[in-house]
């Protein structure tokens, strides 16, 4: 008897098949594919040299390669096509293909019309790592066989075999992988939504629509989790076909998690203090109530209790990465929007030393300037957004402007080195960019990882 995997391969036998991006996810689908005999063009924008001769190997086994600038000119003939989830659907030659009868898919989609088990998706414009990773570990604690995939974790659909009608599948979805998705997950959550990504997506309502489709092909048996505490996000529910449940930090909720007196409750019951919860800062606490909200009916409470206690988060994410002389170093390379960083900066009590700024992804940061005003005692701006976050937190500083030390660093080793003639014991430095990290750093990890070497490297 076949597998689902092999008899999915074997529709491909004899198909054209493009796989644009040789990434993390898509290089071991390629092998596979080859594996199965499947005609395969690799399309990849970095040219040859970079791959250290990985494409060399494969194009012994067959592979047609088109790479380098103009890689998204050969896709004439193409029977299916694998997008990469950065590359838009519409660029002028995907769209021409798919006129010509190519079908679009790519390695999520194809995952989840495959996946034999419950699958709960997490997507947001923030908090979507934390929260995945919150649902998956209180599940594998409570003893169910779990996979996690998506944006993080490993490609799942080479897996895909390997997984039974009773283990759980968690992903983080992004909404450039939710953008043509067909198929929604049994179980969706929306953490938040504000504006994000909008250097690649054409506005707000389409970032809006792209994230609507982890619920948009539910059905009644389905669940929908939302934050109540958004605007956008509590809207949803107006449009869901499953049950809905709602989170809240604000408010008392007759079916629902929210903060009652300081308690965690559920539909009613008390489930954890917040003050138990290892993790710092409201934003953290709203992550916690949302995997409740998921696992309330497959996790028993002692153990919701005992991961929120030991659980010390995820790397990048307001990681402390070292304390000297009396102060503590904060990475939360994560934090590539306005919103994320003034979460961060809401979870110390005190005014902090932060260093911001990276990639313009062309969203606004007039929110960001009174969260600096009110919580930052001295900004460390360095990449192409420092001019927009300056001029931000000018605008909101008014007859405050003397109070808070702006200073414009090169890179960030100098910034580094700038906080460090700062820092007074008790103080707390936090890189907390509010902007992505493509300016200088090929992601949010290199940028962290950077950054915890910089700090580790400072002589006390």
């Amino acid at each position: 008897m076949k597998s689902a995997l092999n008899e999915y391969l074997s529709s491909l036998k004899g198909k054209r098949t493009a796989v644009i991006g040789l990434g993390v996810s898509n290089m071991p689908l390629v092998e596979r594919l080859l594996d199965a005999g499947v005609p395969v063009l690799a399309c990849d924008k970095r040219r040859r040299e970079e791959f250290g001769g990985a494409i060399e190997r494969l194009e012994s086994r067959g592979l047609e390669t088109a790479l380098g600038p103009d890689y998204l000119d050969h896709l004439d003939g193409a029977q299916v096509i694998f997008r990469t989830p950065g590359l838009r659907p519409d660029v002028p030659q995907l769209a021409k293909a798919v006129a010509e009868g190519a079908r679009l898919t790519s390695e999520m989609e194809a995952f989840l019309s495959l996946c034999p088990c419950r699958i709960i998706a997490v997507t947001g414009s923030d908090g979507k790592t934390t929260t995945t990773t919150i649902i998956a570990g209180m599940l594998q604690a409570a003893g169910y066989r779990t996979f996690v995939g998506g944006n993080i974790g490993h490609p799942l659909l080479c897996q895909v075999d390997e997984i039974r009608p009773d283990d759980m599948v968690v992903l983080e979805l992004s909404s450039f992988q939710l953008l043509t998705m067909r198929q929604s997950a049994s179980i969706a959550v929306v953490t938040n939504l504000a504006p994000n990504h909008l250097d690649v997506h054409r506005d707000m309502e389409e970032y809006v629509s792209a994230k609507r489709n982890i619920f948009a092909y539910q059905d009644a048996c389905d669940q929908l989790v939302l934050n109540g505490d958004n605007e956008i996000t509590a809207g949803f529910a107006q449009q869901a076909r499953g049950k809905v449940t709602m989170f809240s930090r604000k408010r008392a909720l007759e079916r629902g998690v929210y903060l009652k007196d300081g308690m965690v409750m559920y539909c009613g019951r008390p489930i954890v203090h917040a003050e138990d919860i290892a993790l710092p800062g409201e934003h953290n606490l709203e992550n916690y109530m949302a995997a409740i909200a998921v696992v309330e009916d497959l996790v028993p409470d002692e153990v919701i209790r005992s991961f929120a206690r030991t659980f010390g988060g995820v790397p990048h994410r307001i990681e402390l990465v070292r304390e000297l002389d009396g102060a503590r170093w904060y990475n939360d390379s994560i934090a590539s929007s306005p919103s994320r960083t003034i979460a961060g900066l809401r979870s110390f009590a005190q005014k902090v030393i932060l260093i911001a700024g990276g990639y313009d992804k062309h969203i606004p940061y007039d929110v960001l300037g009174p969260e600096i005003v009110e919580h930052v005692r001295a900004l460390l701006l360095t990449g192409d957004t420092a001019e927009k976050i300056k001029a931000a937190v000018l605008a909101a500083s008014g007859d405050r402007a003397g109070e808070l030390e702006i200073v414009d660093c090169a890179d960030l080793a100098q910034a580094v080195e700038r906080a460090r003639a700062l820092a007074r014991p008790g103080d707390v430095v936090i890189l907390s960019p509010a902007s992505a990290s493509f300016d200088r750093f090929k992601n949010f990890e290199e940028r962290g990882n950077v950054f915890k070497e910089l700090v580790n490297a400072l002589q006390s």
